[in-house]
């Protein structure tokens, strides 16, 4: 199993509407067939500790069978779109990606 995980932060000026339009972007994701599950949201209301980074606006964890699973979302349309409507959404993403 692969994990695929998207940490986003969102500009600061994005609207509500943008907001909500961006989580829906992220829901259409589930779409893509090569997924085994889709995961979204935001920091949690843990406790604060040194190490947790509460930094960021919403997190996204999409679970694969294989690497090829990945490569075919990543060129997918429904990924595609995502990352060009949703990509000025965000002012920094980082992935981690692990077996």
């Amino acid at each position: 199993m692969l994990s695929h995980i998207v940490v986003f932060w969102l500009k600061d000026d994005l609207s509500d509407a943008q907001r909500s339009a961006f989580r829906k972007g992220l829901e259409s994701l589930k779409a893509i067939e090569s997924t085994r599950g889709v995961y979204i949201g935001a920091p949690a209301k843990t406790g604060d500790r040194p190490v947790i980074d509460k930094s960021y606006s919403i997190a996204l964890t999409v679970l694969f069978e294989t690497v090829p699973d990945l490569d075919a979302y990543q060129v997918h349309p429904v990924h595609q779109s995502f990352v060009k409507q949703f990509g000025p959404y965000w002012s920094q993403v980082l992935i981690y990606d692990y077996e």
